[in-house]
């Protein structure tokens, strides 16, 4: 994305919401509306042809979904940004896009600000998120991780995602090798599993559920 003016185009069923975007744009030099759609479908037959840079797309439709649709957007251009706008902040909705490949979620009313703050933010950072969406994947990791953990034993399991030994636990959390041995064994026993690799490969699983 080092063009100095980057391709858009709006995927959106509410008629309200095409004028908005006509509007908004009409200020931004920035980023060029090069097209707006009423179906993912129409957006795909027209990928090719506009070849945008980043896609504003609504996440629920009658037909394909605006998440089904990531993919199908990914296989005709792997370089073209997706931002998700939705009325809803569903927790498993939010993880849904992102494990599809969404670089951006924006919840419903988005302002004429916040859109261009966005539009910024995966230009120049690769990622955009309305700040209620933030806090509602902050406090669900929140609640998930210490609903199953105590404090001590999340911090070995960060360091033992990474591949530390248990001596190198030990250094970082200023504690003896046998607590940290000793804390891991409770983590086995909350896990039922009997190794690093099981409990590894479950808490993988849990962070994707």
């Amino acid at each position: 994305m080092n063009r100095t003016t980057l391709k858009v185009i709006a995927i959106d069923s509410d008629p309200g919401f095409h004028e908005r975007y006509s509007y908004y744009f009409s200020s931004y030099r920035e980023y060029d509306l090069a097209g707006m759609y009423w179906r993912v479908e129409d957006a795909l037959e027209d990928f090719d042809r506009v070849s945008p840079d980043i896609v504003l797309t609504e996440v629920s439709f009658t037909g394909l979904s605006g998440i089904e649709g990531l993919s199908a957007f990914q296989k005709i251009q792997n370089s073209a940004t997706v931002i998700m706008v939705s009325q809803e902040d569903d927790y498993e909705k939010i993880m849904k896009a992102f494990r599809n490949g969404a670089e951006g979620y924006l919840t419903k009313p988005v302002g004429k600000k916040r859109l261009r703050q966005a539009l910024n933010a995966v230009r120049n950072e690769g990622a955009a998120l309305s700040s209620d969406v933030a806090k509602k994947i902050i406090s669900m990791y929140r609640k998930k991780t210490y609903e199953f953990f105590s404090e001590r034993e999340n911090q070995i399991i960060e360091w033992l995602s990474k591949g530390a030994t248990y001596k190198e636990i030990a250094d970082q959390l200023y504690v003896t090798p046998s607590t940290v041995n000793f804390h891991i064994q409770n983590i086995y026993l909350k896990l039922d599993v009997n190794s690093k690799s099981e409990a590894l490969k479950k808490i993988r699983n849990m962070d994707a559920a």
